[in-house]
């Protein structure tokens, strides 16, 4: 019985120690595949990574001598005609778009190709112009040679002209086309559509859903929000420089050769009986230039396009085509466009805001055009005349910048959330000053409350108490501490204040003042206080009121210590003043609340020479914050609370004063070099500072908001 418990006992034992082998194998052999399966992928990728790129289409190239011949049989099928309701819902997949990024449209050139017909002719010629659009398309950031990640394809048949290609060959050459689909997210560029007696305003083609850009829509043609309207390009305007004469000489002037002939004759009514109308028309003589133009009633004879300079207004009137190439000519001299044709649809119309640089005067209302021009202030007729060179430059003055404005007003119609404000489009920096970036209510909402974020190097004992102190403000939503010392780390977790509220703490790696305007991400409310570490005396109601304050100039810096500028005639530079006086023209920015969006455009958009000045020097960083902020806004500061001393109030011995001193002087250098840098005095004086209230109030029974304000 003993004897065959032990043998049961051995057999177990022996196939328990058998299955603790086989255990052990199963493992051993499981770890040594997943160690080789890795090595085999690190591997592969490092040989992946090392071998050359293929890419396996080919960019377009653009000069090649000869190309390959397509010949169109008269029987082949041709694209269907132009649908009159496109929109970017039905006929355009935006689903093939966001290859290129999440903010970036990609565009497809179809190879070159001779297209010609079975008796051997070329149904379209290959323009210069339409050469250059191509290649400014395969030279922009939006440009890709593979059909199959284009967001939109362009063909390579030159449709600019409609008098220099076959329609109903080119239609079949479209039907052709590999990717054609319907036209669907094709780009058809045109710019001059429809032929004699009709000249239709949009060209004769059958296009089915492909984008048309082409010149002379009118309203009803053009398909809004689908189509881009371009401008007829003028090659004489690219030979217009941007000298203007010292005075204009001519009121009205009006040098458009083809004006119908009803309209002409009002206009010839209206220059016999007024000086203010210059009435030019093709010169008689026949030895004359088509660079010349002679007076109606006189024949003098005028240099063109010189003589537009003289005027303050040029006409356009409506002819047999609504695409002018006057147009260009005449804002490429500053000469403001009065048009009269009231169905045309403006060039790059739903991105250029052509109230702003052209009158338009409804065509019965022709006959009272000198009394309407008289009615423009001076005022207005200023903003229109220095804001048309800036348009032409900017859009419209050489096929490269159509080309690239027709692709950006289409990237901002497929990705909206990347699209360009009005002001950008329509408001030249130099003349409107920089667009605030700001669109809040009125008062900004409490609840999110606001970011503490506190410059530090070593003064530890410092920081604890306005640590302590800041949480005890109801607002506060998270302390964010940036450590700007490299060589000594920050105290360890355990030693740091208990507190109810969150804290982080960021350590740079370069000891710059500039690092306490980074837009951190851990900023996560819209309102940013920025505060010295030395900074211990202001109360927790007094930063209460002025996050209130901020609220309702949530654009503006908002804080305690406030300086200003004044001018010194006797060395005529600006000056730093800190003084307490009844005006104010900066923050500073060891106790101040302002927009995150600030630290962002300090880091990013603020001139670099100005940032690079305050690390170099250590200095002047609240300085050109507020330089930052009032250029944009045009706004001053707020100053609140009463209080004025906020550091070392007892320290009067030589040596602080002579330091003082250095400092002054050296914030005086500030002031003086960021003007310089920006141009112009940016800073702006206010006398106003925000006060509770309740805070001059004695009487008892009313509660304080705000009852632990400060003193001087």
């Amino acid at each position: 019985m003993a004897a065959e418990t032990l043998l049961k006992t051995s057999k177990q034992s022996k196939y328990i120690s058998y299955r603790k082998i086989l255990y052990h194998r199963f493992f051993v052999g499981l770890l040594l595949f997943i160690l080789i399966s890795l090595v085999l992928s690190v591997v592969c990728n490092i040989f992946a990574g090392s071998a050359p790129r293929v890419d396996f289409h080919e960019t377009v190239n653009l000069d090649a001598v000869s190309w390959p011949v397509s010949t169109l049989p008269r029987s082949a099928s041709k694209s269907t005609s132009r649908l009159a309701n496109c929109t970017y819902w039905n006929c355009f997949n935006v689903y093939k778009c966001g290859r290129g990024g999440h903010d970036k449209i990609t565009i497809y050139i179809y190879p070159l190709k001779d297209y010609i017909t079975e008796g051997g002719e070329s149904i379209s010629r290959f323009s210069r112009e339409f050469y250059e659009i191509l290649l400014t398309i395969k030279n922009s950031k939006y440009y890709t040679s593979s059909p199959d990640e284009a967001c939109l394809l362009v063909p390579s048949i030159d449709t600019l002209n409609q008098n220099y290609f076959n329609g109903e060959y080119v239609s079949q050459a479209l039907q052709s086309l590999d990717h054609w689909n319907n036209g669907e997210n094709h780009l058809i560029f045109n710019m001059v559509a429809g032929v004699a007696p009709n000249y239709n305003t949009v060209i004769d083609l059958n296009t089915s859903k492909a984008i048309i850009a082409g010149a002379g829509f009118d309203t009803w043609t053009f398909r809004y929000g689908f189509d881009i309207s371009l401008p007829l390009h003028s090659h004489l305007a690219q030979e217009i420089d941007s000298t203007q004469p010292e005075q204009k000489k001519f009121m009205i002037i009006s040098a458009q050769l083809n004006i119908p002939d009803d309209y002409l004759a009002e206009l010839q009514s209206i220059a016999s009986s007024s000086n203010d109308l210059l009435l030019l028309d093709r010169c008689k003589i026949s030895d004359v230039g088509y660079k010349k133009r002679c007076e109606y009633t006189t024949g003098t004879v005028f240099d063109y396009p010189d003589v537009l300079k003289e005027g303050m207004f040029c006409l356009i009137v409506r002819s047999a085509r609504l695409a002018q190439s006057i147009l260009m000519d005449i804002i490429a001299s500053q000469c403001i466009p009065i048009i009269i044709a009231d169905t045309v649809v403006m060039p790059f119309n739903s991105h250029v805001d052509w109230n702003k640089i052209a009158l338009f005067v409804p065509e019965e209302n022709i006959r009272s055009l000198v009394k309407i021009i008289h009615s423009v202030s001076k005022e207005r007729r200023g903003e229109m005349y220095w804001q048309l060179r800036w348009v032409y430059e900017r859009y419209f003055s050489s096929i490269e910048k159509i080309t690239l404005s027709t692709l950006e007003i289409i990237n901002e119609k497929v990705f909206p959330l990347a699209a360009r404000m009005y002001e950008e489009w329509n408001m030249p920096e130099h003349l409107y000053g920089p667009v605030n970036p700001l669109f809040l209510p009125v008062t900004a909402p409490k609840s999110p409350g606001f970011t503490a974020v506190i410059l530090t190097y070593d003064r530890v004992d410092s920081l604890f108490t306005l640590v302590r102190k800041l949480v005890r403000t109801p607002s506060l939503a998270k302390i964010l501490v940036v450590w700007n010392n490299q060589k000594k780390p920050p105290p360890p977790s355990s030693e740091w204040p208990v507190v109810n509220k969150p804290l982080k703490v960021i350590r740079t790696k370069e000891n710059k003042l500039s690092n306490r305007f980074f837009p951190y991400d851990e900023i996560e409310t819209e309102c940013q206080l920025t505060i010295d570490d030395d900074i211990v005396m202001l109360t927790p109601d007094e930063l209460e009121f002025g996050f209130d304050v901020w609220r309702e100039f949530p654009d503006r810096i908002v804080g305690f210590p406030s300086r200003l500028h004044v001018w010194d005639n006797v060395t005529n530079t600006w000056r730093y003043h800190s003084e307490w006086t009844n005006q104010i023209s900066m923050v500073l920015t060891g106790a101040a609340f302002h927009h995150k969006i600030w630290s962002w455009y300090y880091t990013y958009k603020m001139p670099a020479e100005v940032r690079t000045w305050v690390d170099d020097n250590f200095n002047c960083e609240d300085i050109a914050m507020n330089f930052l902020v009032a250029n944009v806004t045009r706004k001053p500061p707020i100053k609140v609370t009463p209080r004025k001393k906020f550091k070392c109030p007892e320290c009067t011995n030589t040596e602080m004063l002579s330091a003082d001193a250095r400092h002054m002087s050296q914030r005086s250098a500030c002031i003086e070099r960021f003007a310089r840098i920006y141009g112009h005095m940016a800073l702006k004086s206010v006398e106003f500072r925000a006060d509770p209230l309740q805070y001059r109030e004695t009487a008892a029974g009313i509660p304080h908001a705000y009852p632990d304000i400060g003193a001087l």
